[in-house]
């Protein structure tokens, strides 16, 4: 049932919704995309692709683990323990780095409910860390006075997981059909998983994998097809997945009561569901707190449905200041836990994250920064130097961050980005002393320089007497000493800067 209040379930209704000033204010989340799939340590989709015969993950799963015929992705959930699982320790450090928020991952696509679900047996509280996962990491948040987030990408599994129902098509094993089709509740009998049925978690056999597909081509091509036309519709057999779906996210709004949701969806999440389930957390939290004070964040949003939900990006930016808030969602490596990107040091540097908030933060949006935790509940060597590096800067800089509003224009300098679209970070170009970035906080102008001028000076052209009216009476540089020296007139604001720069990352001026 959906909570009675003014929001019904359609999208002219939702766009009622408002952004609270608390998600406006706080700019910078970081979020742990943890689960199961990061016991392994070998990176994304490990659920999916280790039934599928030449993924990296299939092999490593044959090295480690056996053939997934007979140990399947439910023995890796029966794995995960999270021993050395420390959330106090981790939170600090997050709240350290200028986290004003924290996400957890609820569930993934790999469809196990990270908290003491009522409706999925499927969960941590009966299967692997035998801990409310969800539920620690919410106490700790809120005792840390942070707002707390969940991620909720349980949509997709009907079929996503399908592959587990496949075969190989080459080897000693081909034809041979991998765990979820041959297991079922009674098999478990005098078994780890006693009482448990595969078929819940696995999703039933949605769409199986048709026999005499004797190619891994042959059986890529046919999974492709089929994702790419179910993605975002409800599974057409299978009603009892959808109602599921709904009442597992339903108890998880209730029982944590989240100040931010995300979807890892398209609009809304499985046609009338996602609206119902929109619908309900909007006026339950209304309810609640007398106000709305929630944030529902989904991905690409049509244009007629924008301001029902708040626009989410993932691996991407705006390129542009947009109307209404936004949030990019990124991630130091891979989202779930991958050992070789650890042990080749090729995670982003707090140099490209610090930019990116800034230059995201100066077009109206949020970041929402994952740092991958191994199965075991801790982060590596690595890790924990981008956090202390990270730290250092927003220790400085965090006043031209939290609770600012976009200027005139976002900045100045070559072009970036070309438009607001998920993962185009990686078509981003290296920042330097052209780019700048604007803020303002009351009658405060923060201007951040992407990259630290060789002469000496720093020109910004956008404040040149003609451009901007209001007189500029001190600057200073965020981590140096005293006002700085300056100049302006129809080319530019000219400021003189000190001879040592304060970081290596981004330089912040406060113009009053």
């Amino acid at each position: 049932m959906i909570a009675p209040g003014p929001f019904q379930p359609d999208w002219e209704s939702l766009k009622q919704y408002r952004t609270p000033d608390w998600f406006r204010d706080a700019k910078f989340g970081m979020w742990a995309h943890w689960s199961a799939q990061c016991v392994p340590e070998a990176g994304d989709w490990y659920a999916r692709n280790m039934y599928i015969q030449g993924s990296k993950q299939y092999q490593h799963h044959l090295d480690h683990y056996g053939h997934p015929s007979q140990t399947g992705f439910m023995d890796i959930d029966h794995l995960w323990k999270a021993e050395r699982w420390q959330p106090e320790a981790l939170i600090d450090l997050y709240v350290k780095a200028g986290a004003k928020y924290f996400m957890a991952l609820a569930v993934h696509h790999d469809n196990f409910d990270c908290w003491a679900s009522s409706h999925h047996a499927w969960n941590s509280t009966r299967v692997g860390p035998m801990k409310d996962i969800v539920g620690a990491w919410a106490k700790i948040v809120r005792d840390r006075g942070l707002r707390f987030a969940v991620s909720n990408h349980s949509s997709h599994a009907w079929h996503w997981f399908q592959t587990a129902y496949g075969y190989d098509a080459v080897g000693p094993l081909a034809n041979v059909r991998y765990d979820a089709y041959r297991l079922h509740k009674e098999d478990g009998k005098g078994k780890w998983w006693e009482g448990l049925d595969p078929q819940e978690l696995y999703t039933g056999p949605n769409m199986v994998i048709p026999d005499g597909l004797n190619t891994i081509k042959e059986q890529n091509d046919w999974h492709n097809a089929h994702d790419r036309k179910w993605i975002e519709e409800p599974p057409p057999d299978n009603p009892e997945f959808v109602r599921t779906w709904f009442l597992r996210c339903q108890e998880l709004m209730d029982r944590y009561q989240p100040d931010l949701v995300y979807f890892d969806d398209t609009e809304l999440p499985l046609g009338q569901a996602g609206l119902d389930i929109a619908a309900h957390y909007y006026n339950s939290n209304l309810k609640r707190n007398g106000k709305l004070e929630c944030v529902l964040t989904t991905k690409n949003l049509k244009p007629e449905h924008l301001g029902a939900t708040v626009f989410d990006i993932e691996r991407g930016r705006a390129n542009k200041i947009l109307d209404l808030p936004w949030q990019t969602d990124t991630c130091i490596g891979n989202w779930h836990y991958d050992r070789a990107l650890f042990e080749q040091h090729r995670y982003k540097t707090p140099r490209t994250v610090v930019q990116m908030l800034v230059d995201i933060v100066s077009k109206n949006g949020n970041l929402m920064l994952n740092i991958p935790v191994r199965g075991d509940g801790t982060i590596d060597e690595d890790e924990q130097k981008f956090i202390s590096d990270f730290t250092s800067w927003m220790s400085v800089n965090s006043e031209a961050i939290y609770g600012t509003r976009p200027f005139q224009v976002f900045g100045e300098g070559p072009p970036d980005v070309a438009s607001a679209a998920a993962f185009n970070e990686k078509n981003a170009r290296p920042y330097d002393a052209r780019d700048i970035r604007f803020v303002v906080k009351g009658n405060t102008l923060y201007a951040t320089a992407l990259g630290w001028p060789e002469d000496g000076k720093l020109l910004i052209k956008t404040l040149a007497e003609g451009n901007y009216s209001k007189p500029v009476h001190q600057i200073e540089l965020l981590g140096a000493k005293g006002p700085l020296q300056f100049t302006r007139d129809q080319n530019g604001l000219s400021i003189s800067l000190p001879p040592e720069k304060p970081n290596d990352y981004a330089y912040t001026f406060k113009i009053v």
